[in-house]
């Protein structure tokens, strides 16, 4: 009986042994890891700090795209987004412009429902806003105004459209409009400021004209995947109607000293791209002049990348650059000096020719410079079906119907008009030139 209880006691210290062996080398692995966590190399945050700050910014940009126009106090997330794109990959764009925006008379009467008492100009815009939606951002010149229904709707020479345009290019896929043209002030000052508050309404950027001082130094920045990108506009004038003197800020007129300080207002912000429109030239002209060639010279020196110009109501000839900077570097620099009218109601030579560019721009991280890769375009044709009673009128895209007749589809194009899109598509190429 003795011996079993010692037996037993016995077992128990060895028990208790092994516990305390095993609690002993417990505590002695929670001192080591202890110490390592203590001691170990700190860890490089950096990479993780500039995620966190570009998540920060792509939010930021998200916002400013939403925004008409940004003022500068918006712009220290811009710059920071410039500053971090340095360590991050090439950042590559597409940018889709077009010609004239113009609505004659006969085009809105065409849009008008009787039996809705409404007005809707979309299906103009159905067999070309693939090419407009799919770019990046779209800008495209607005040449008329919205200076509501109570003025009565009119066309040339005093342009006012349904304002349901506004929305209708929204939702072709346009985020940018040029409003300085010589039809900005076809309904005065307050035609202006009518107009303005529709392309708002419609979350329609725009630039050109304006309705205060401030608004006119606020300059328009878009954020296109991680490229900032600055628009401005300027026209040669507005037929003749004067702007009022105390109004001066209205319309951005080609005038050298304010279109240098409308750069310099861009320059401020650290945007990528300097993008500008200007309304210039000579109407049916199917080449530049001297005077255009000039002026996107100065424009090209004091810094602008790209230039988009239109007013001829034809298309004219468009050119790459390579501009050289004070520092003895070069640049690219691209130019269309117009693209004639994008939507009219027009019947001289060409008025009814233009294309849809597409330009694709990268800005690169080595340096931060942009390169302008290629510009490519799709030729366009101003339709008018005059067998039909209402909606007569069609912006086609040139080659979808010319591939569509050879492959003898239902839908195809007659004959007559399949000629006469092979023939103008061959117009437009020869004025604008090989893509590039």
């Amino acid at each position: 009986m003795r011996a079993q209880r010692k037996k037993r006691v016995k077992f128990k210290s060895g028990k208790i042994y092994t516990i305390r062996r095993i609690s002993a080398l417990a505590i002695l692995f929670l001192i080591i890891i202890l110490l390592f966590l203590i001691f170990k190399p700190k860890r490089n945050t950096k990479t993780t700090d500039n995620l966190n700050i570009s998540n920060t910014n792509s939010n930021t940009q998200t916002e400013s795209e939403n925004n008409v126009q940004n003022s500068t106090s918006n712009n220290t997330d811009a710059n920071n987004s410039k500053e971090n794109s340095s360590i991050q990959e090439d950042a590559t764009f597409t940018m889709a412009v077009t010609g004239d925006i113009m609505c004659h008379n006969t085009m809105y009467q065409d849009a008008y429902n009787s039996s809705t008492k409404s007005y809707d100009f979309s299906y103009f815009f159905e067999d070309v806003k693939q090419h407009i939606q799919t770019a990046d951002i779209a800008i495209g010149n607005l040449e008329t105004t919205f200076a509501g229904s109570k003025v009565g709707y009119s066309g040339y020479p005093t342009f006012n459209t349904p304002e349901i345009l506004a929305k209708n290019l929204k939702q072709a896929g346009f985020d940018v409009v040029s409003t300085a043209n010589n039809h900005c002030m076809d309904k005065g000052y307050k035609g202006i400021e009518s107009t303005i508050d529709f392309l708002d309404e419609a979350d329609l950027a725009h630039t050109g004209t304006f309705k205060s001082k401030e608004e006119q130094e606020k300059i328009l920045i878009k954020n296109v995947k991680g490229v900032s990108v600055a628009f401005l506009s300027f026209t040669y004038g507005t037929n003749g109607i004067a702007i009022p003197k105390d109004k001066s800020y209205a319309v951005n007129l080609i005038d050298k000293d304010l279109m240098k300080s409308q750069i310099e207002l861009a320059k401020k912000q650290n945007p990528d791209v300097i993008c500008v429109s200007m309304h210039w030239g000579i109407e049916y002209q199917t080449s530049s002049n001297k005077e255009q060639k000039n002026l996107a010279d100065f424009l090209f020196d004091n810094g602008v990348d790209v230039i988009l110009g239109n007013h001829s109501h034809v298309p004219q000839e468009m050119e790459k650059r390579t501009i050289k900077l004070e520092d003895g570097s070069t640049k690219d620099g691209f130019v269309i000096y117009s693209l004639g009218n994008f939507m009219a109601n027009q019947n001289k030579k060409y008025t009814q020719d233009s294309a849809i560019l597409k330009i694709q721009i990268t800005k690169h991280k080595d340096n931060g410079k942009i390169s302008i890769d290629k510009v490519n375009y799709t030729p366009t044709y101003m339709y008018k079906d005059t067998s039909k009673k209402t909606k007569r009128f069609k912006i086609l895209d040139i080659d979808k119907e010319i591939k569509l007749y050879e492959s003898k589809a239902e839908d195809a194009v007659s004959k007559s008009l399949y000629n006469t899109l092979v023939t103008e598509k061959k117009n437009i190429q020869k004025i604008i030139g090989d893509e590039i």
